[in-house]
């Protein structure tokens, strides 16, 4: 996810139902100065009453999940006092909506989270929703003991909480400090300080790329307890696999860039390098950074597997006179640390496997949200796929 433009807002219609679901009718709609459909912090902030964020319900503008016109549906706790429209609006159970987009999801979660607090002897003092949609369900919660952040996933996602609780045993500082999970996608991190690093230029962006080499090399030994803990295992003909049966057949190209995928990973396990943990999607957005250190967050999309996806996403995009040192970099570091592999051809060979892997985790979003939920990433699954033809042609 890119910063957005300056100046980008949102028009915003919350329909507000009660803790029970009953439809209460829509607020007026007011504008906000953050553009991105999932950041509900300054929707909640600018609401004529208290509410909490349940889920998207439709959006229409020039860029899905930018800009233009939004209404999500939102819970308070009781009818405000002030006028609301009646609005029909489809409020019907569906078999694939996260928890936290139910009436009651919210409040639940926030209780948990306060619970931890309590036992941790850090009570919580402000709540703030920060963020909601098909990926998460994020709120801040401060005191004076500290800040904590509640993050809620759904069920493809699951296993974050296992890679944090791995990788804080052999790298701490360098991801996120989980001070509790309920093991059903609820999990309580301790506050990391700085800022979301998206506009990282390619110094930091190495730097970024040293730090996550040292965790695989550190993460080698964790291979089998992450895959018995639930993180998808990943590894040469198993991503195959994945990615055949998880791409639609009618969404592939007239040139199917799924041909030869088995005989290009048997390729790239004789470039030799070992299989470790992946993070599946370290773009700059996903670490922060205080100027001190730099700490890698947002584990969901990890993955055992080849650790030049890594690279590969941390360059997606760059010009290729500022993508090659860091390739060139990641290339030396895996010479260093495994003489005899050939990392050059390993990062040549992935190049078309990992947009063809983007796009099938895009495949996996959609085919387990909702169908509002599915606006956010209709358009990745096609653009992925081309992109990995025209990496092979």
């Amino acid at each position: 996810m890119a910063l957005p433009s300056a100046g980008v807002t949102r028009t915003v219609t919350l329909v507000l139902v009660d803790a029970t679901g009953r439809p209460l009718g829509a607020l007026p709609e007011y504008e906000v100065e953050s553009p991105w459909w999932q950041e509900v912090d300054p929707v909640v902030r600018g609401a004529p009453v208290e509410v909490s964020v349940l889920r998207l319900l439709d959006g229409h503008g020039d860029r899905p999940g930018v800009g233009g016109r939004v209404r999500y549906l939102a819970e308070v706790a009781e009818p405000p006092a002030v006028p609301l429209r009646p609005t029909p609006v489809d409020l019907a159970p569906h078999p694939l909506r996260a928890p936290y987009a139910e009436p009651g999801g919210p409040a639940a979660s926030v209780a948990w989270a306060r619970a931890v607090l309590d036992r941790l002897g850090r009570p919580a003092g402000e709540v703030t929703q920060r963020r909601t949609w098909n990926l998460s369900a994020i709120w801040r919660l401060d005191s004076p003991h500290g800040t904590a952040w509640l993050k809620q996933v759904p069920g493809f996602f699951r296993h974050e909480a296992a890679v944090l609780r791995r990788l804080g045993t052999v790298t701490p500082g360098r991801v996120p400090v989980l001070l509790a999970a309920d093991g059903d996608g609820r999990m309580l991190l301790d506050h990391v300080p700085g800022e979301d690093r998206y506009d990282a230029d390619t110094t930091e962006r190495a730097a970024i790329a040293t730090d996550q080499h040292d965790l695989q090399v550190r993460a080698l030994g964790l291979v089998d307890d992450l895959v018995a803990d639930g993180v998808p295992d990943m590894r040469g003909p198993a991503l195959a696999r994945w990615i055949r049966a998880t791409i639609p057949p009618s969404a592939l190209p007239a040139t199917d860039p799924l041909d030869a995928l088995e005989d290009r990973l048997a390729q790239v396990a004789r470039c030799a390098l070992p299989d470790t943990l992946v993070h599946g999607d370290l773009h700059p957005g996903n670490v922060r950074g205080d100027g001190a250190r730099r700490v890698i967050i947002d584990w969901g999309d990890a993955f055992v597997g080849h650790p030049a996806f890594d690279i590969l996403r941390l360059t997606e995009g760059l010009p290729a006179s500022s993508a090659a040192p860091l390739l060139a970099g990641w290339c030396a570091r895996w010479r260093d640390s495994v003489p005899g592999c050939d990392p050059e051809r390993a990062v040549e060979l992935l190049r078309p496997v990992a947009a063809l892997r983007m796009a099938a985790v895009y495949a996996m979003f959609l085919a387990g949200i909702e169908p509002s939920e599915r606006i956010y990433h209709a358009d990745d699954v096609p653009q992925y796929l081309a992109r990995a033809a025209s990496e092979i042609g």
